[in-house]
């Protein structure tokens, strides 16, 4: 029981494995569907799902449950929105390389000792590298994108087990208790915090938090559609949720960690806000609205304790929603499977008012306008920020809140108030009318009432 999430989402990979072996023809939707809806309902069955296993080096608590439903729920969505046979080559290598990714992230969230953590994050990459060129339409850089990707994660690879290797010559362990315990003794010198700060590359990778940001945005316009909402959601959780591991281990703050961290989000904000001003294709706007997102992410972590951690998880979580939400509205409008510019959202009110609405909640979610879960969110970050005493940041990250109003409400400004090229109503399937507004209401309800996902939060931290 304690390992039936993974080995279910295992067999999930090696059935589309099989499956990639016939001749094809068939659709594949309705038991990718199927199987994603199964591994909700097994990471429910195994919330409560406790053990330590490998000799202490893959953890099942309460923290690791709570993440692996939030990465099957995000893998499911993902499946759901997904509808269209033309958009990518090799449909059963994409299903299957989806749930070996997601594998690699419910692995990734359990590792508490460095060499689990490598083999989880490398099971995770290789199978998002693989699936980045898969994209049918070939006008778009795919292939550019699919090689960049892969040079940067090598990249962040290398750099991560140069750290990992200083750590375990500095405290002779590869387990993160261990390695946190003997902390205080080489955190003040040079060598130390550059361990740490190395060994963390990859998890600043995976959120694409400045200085290795470059990839987001090239990746997510020359990947599918799909492939770029998985890449720009799903990840960041499991990014995320390591990182919140790494805090809630040291127990008490770390200054020198956490003033290399203020830096990093001051930077990756102001970045990719200043970035995102400019942009003019949707999906590239969305990457640099990412590494702005990866900024804010660290104000809760600075706090070094239980309640900035839970900010951290809600955040995530709100953030998975408004952006699957916000790539749900280009797949639709996108039929073709081209690259949408903000101009191609005129007069998207009269052609389709609920798509409209659902571009607006989320776009109000991202730039953190209430009652969306994104103001909540920032609200929580801004706050736990300020309580550590770290009054810089928050007026750095207030600022950049106001930069990114504007391109967020620029998306809503284009869709309301400019006439539409073309008048054709955009008639939506009734699955994809009840997506629209399940976002929307999600968004609405993590702003309007975060307290019951922030106490189960802080329980599991």
């Amino acid at each position: 029981m304690t390992l039936l999430l993974e080995i279910y989402l295992l067999l999930f990979s090696v059935l589309f494995l099989f499956l990639s072996l016939g001749k094809g023809g068939k659709s594949l939707f309705l038991p990718a569907r199927i199987f994603s809806l199964g591994a909700v309902a097994v990471s429910l069955i195994t919330l409560n799902a406790n053990g330590l296993l490998f000799y202490g080096a893959y953890q099942v608590n309460g923290f690791s449950q709570i993440f692996k439903l939030i990465l099957t729920v995000g893998l499911t969505f993902v499946v759901f929105m997904f509808n269209r046979d033309d958009e990518v080559d090799n449909m059963p290598e994409f299903f299957m390389f989806l749930g070996f990714s997601t594998l690699g992230l419910t692995a990734l969230v359990s590792s508490v000792e460095l060499i689990s953590i490598l083999i989880s994050l490398e099971i995770s990459s290789f199978s998002l590298y693989a699936i980045v060129p898969l994209r049918r339409s070939k006008t778009t850089g795919h292939l550019e994108a699919a090689i960049k990707y892969l040079f940067f994660g090598a990249v962040a690879t290398g750099v991560m087990l140069y750290g990992m290797g200083y750590l375990y010559a500095m405290t002779h362990s590869t387990y993160l208790a261990d390695i946190v315990s003997g902390m205080p003794a080489i955190i003040d010198k040079p060598l130390g915090i550059l361990a740490l700060v190395l060994t963390m590359t990859a998890f600043f990778f995976k959120l694409s938090l400045f200085p290795l940001h470059f990839w987001a945005p090239d990746i997510y316009e020359g990947a599918s559609d799909a492939t770029t909402t998985f890449i720009a959601t799903v990840p960041k959780v499991a990014g995320a949720a390591l990182l919140i591991r790494l805090t809630m281990l040291a127990g008490a703050p770390l200054a020198q960690l956490a003033m290399v961290l203020m830096v990093l989000a001051a930077f990756s904000m102001t970045v990719g806000n200043l970035a995102g001003l400019v942009q003019q294709d949707i999906k590239r706007l969305l990457g640099y609205s990412g590494i702005a997102h990866a900024g804010y992410l660290m104000l809760g972590l600075l706090a070094f304790n239980k309640s900035g951690s839970a900010v951290v998880a809600y955040y995530i979580t709100v953030y998975l929603f408004m952006n699957l939400s916000l790539f749900y509205v280009i797949m639709l409008l996108s039929r073709n499977g081209e690259n949408l510019k903000v101009a191609d959202l005129a007069g998207l009110a009269r052609r389709s008012p609920l798509l409209a609405l659902t571009l607006a909640v989320a776009a109000f979610s991202l730039a953190g306008i209430p009652p969306t879960g994104g103001f909540t969110g920032k609200f929580f970050l801004l706050v736990t920020a300020f309580k550590a005493g770290y009054l810089p940041i928050v007026i750095i990250a207030a600022v950049n809140t106001v930069l990114s109003i504007f391109y967020y409400l620029n998306l809503v400004r284009v869709s309301y108030s400019r006439e539409a090229k073309e008048e054709s109503p955009l008639n939506l399937t009734f699955s994809e009318k009840i997506l629209c507004v399940l976002f929307s209401v999600i968004i609405l309800v993590l702003g309007i009432m975060p307290l019951p996902v922030m106490e189960m939060f802080v329980r599991v931290m």
